[in-house]
């Protein structure tokens, strides 16, 4: 009996059950949910109290494709991981006191890329889907339209505060989101010389490698992946050094990551590229790291191996320990990149696990933060084509099957499905019969209306999430492009530094004493 009872148990997980759907028996009572919701009214009256202190550190949550679909199949999805039905379930992030939504279009897309979002959300201006650090002004791959259209972003201006600065991401650190930070260029996939068309260089444009080390001199802390764009090319790699597909790519012969090493030898710096060497360094002793784990992109969460590849979780810890010892403050970017890649290849486990993963990485800065004096922020680049639904009961695995048969086809199908991508199949011109192949499996591609080799972003807007100092002017729908300007406010740095001051640990008085010396003159001129 206990073996039938466990087989129903896992059946109904995996494909809804037909009967009643299975939920807490407290929920049953009036009084959990008049209970529950009193106690948020009370968390929520002490925000009465609004947090106007100075954003001594600024760190931004960057879940790039992590559109509101996506946020919601993840809580479902940490519950299920944690033994629980999964709705009621809290992420990190959902316990952020402000929320409000942002805008994603690009200056000439609809529906945006990661690279001319990136520039919205970093730099403070919109920009050309394709482009990173320049404003719109600027034509994708076209490197005669870069010189005068270069913005820069709220990693410099907190560089240029003296605060001490850091980028974490799971993608190449070259890649879209990260580049933005540092990088001027008309092209996202300039990796290093080798992507670049003879004409771009003669021209005179740099790589986005080349700039990572070149264009904000000393970085505190740079970690992900992307070896291969800084070695030579045909350079072995060190973890794979038979696998030429790693080897090193530029043309220009230079070794990046020797150049660093030897610039930075009489500093506490440290090049490492695996998790042993991370996790062996003294925060302490640290005040400058580059840390490279993979050739490209790092692996997947569900698939990295635990004893040579750091999670984004540990890289999180280790760079906001270093950071922090800064007296000045710091400004730190953490990518969760490959949430993106998971949904562009249909394989929805792998993205939200990647959700999850950065989720983690979020409650860990928590504990190593205040919200007194640090202003966090989470949010997406863009959305994705992703749904789920199908009438699934309370419970139902979040990537199992819906509990009905579609009324037209008379099959299963899955919960999760793509609007488009690689996941639209036919079998004798038919619809695939789902319940005959493992939904469940890490790399499973779920299923697409439109056939696309690649599945696509979504437009809709993305939510905005915020503790901290000034958290409260997140608020509302606002472009993409405000999230910087916010934060740079709350920190006193950029074009913002002369506009607040210190008064008691808050900020924000400044507009109200120039309004006092304005009455006071124009009183003095008609007087």
């Amino acid at each position: 009996m206990k073996a039938s009872g466990l087989l129903i148990a896992c059946s109904c997980l995996i494909f809804g059950c037909a009967g009643q759907p299975q939920f807490p028996e407290q929920e049953k009572d009036p009084r959990f949910w008049n209970g529950w919701a009193q106690k948020t009214l009370k968390e929520a009256l002490t925000l009465q109290d609004l947090n106007k202190n100075q954003a001594k550190n600024l760190i931004l949550f960057l879940g790039d494709g992590m559109g509101v679909p996506t946020v919601t199949a993840a809580r479902i999805l940490k519950g299920q991981l944690s033994g629980h039905s999964g709705e009621e379930q809290q992420l990190e992030m959902d316990k952020f006191p402000f929320v409000s939504l942002a805008k994603t279009y690009n200056t000439n897309a609809q529906v945006p890329d990661s690279a001319g979002t990136a520039t919205a959300y970093l730099c403070g201006v919109k920009a050309n889907e394709g482009t990173v650090g320049v404003n719109a002004a600027a034509v994708r791959s076209q490197c005669n339209t870069t010189k005068g259209n270069e913005v820069t972003s709220i990693l410099k201006w907190a560089k240029d505060a003296k605060k001490a600065v850091g980028i974490v991401t799971t993608t190449r650190v070259n890649h879209a989101t990260p580049s933005a930070a540092y990088a001027h260029c008309v092209d996202r996939d300039w990796y290093s010389d080798n992507e670049m068309p003879a004409e771009a260089l003669q021209f005179g444009c740099k790589d986005i490698a080349r700039q990572l080390f070149e264009n904000i001199p000393n970085i505190d802390v740079i970690m992900g992946g992307g070896r291969k764009y800084m070695y030579p090319k045909n350079m072995s790699d060190v973890e794979y050094p038979n696998e030429i597909k790693y080897s090193g790519t530029r043309k220009d012969g230079r070794n990046l990551v020797e150049e660093w090493t030897n610039k930075m030898k009489n500093e506490k710096a440290h090049y490492v590229w695996n998790k042993n060497q991370l996790l062996s360094l003294n925060p302490k002793n640290v005040d400058y790291l580059l840390g490279l784990f993979e050739p490209g992109d790092m692996t997947y969460e569900l698939d990295r191996n635990a004893a040579t590849d750091p999670s984004l979780t540990e890289m999180v810890d280790v760079a906001i320990r270093i950071l922090q010892k800064n007296p000045n403050g710091f400004y730190l970017l953490v990518e969760g990149g490959r949430i993106d890649h998971g949904h562009h290849e249909g394989k929805a486990k792998q993205a939200l696990h990647e959700a999850v993963e950065m989720d983690r990485a979020i409650g860990r800065a928590g504990l190593l933060t205040s919200t007194e004096d640090t202003l966090s922020v989470v949010t997406a680049d863009h959305s994705h084509v992703f749904s789920f639904g199908g009438y699934t009961h309370r419970g139902n695995s979040i990537f199992g099957l819906a509990p009905k048969l579609s009324d037209v086809d008379n099959k299963h199908f899955t919960a999760i499905s793509y609007g488009n991508g690689p996941g639209y199949k036919l079998i004798d011109g038919q619809r695939e019969n789902v319940s005959k192949i493992k939904s469940e499996d890490n790399n499973y591609q779920a299923q697409a209306a439109v056939p696309l080799r690649t599945e696509t972003h979504g437009g809709e807007d993305v939510a905005v999430f915020a503790k901290g100092p000034l958290a409260h002017l997140l608020h509302g729908v606002h472009e993409q492009n405000y999230i910087p300007h916010v934060m740079a406010y709350a920190a006193c740095i950029g074009q913002n530094k002369d506009h607040c001051m210190r008064r008691s640990g808050a900020i924000g008085l400044q507009p109200v004493f120039s309004s006092i010396g304005a009455i006071l003159a124009i009183t003095w001129l008609l007087c």
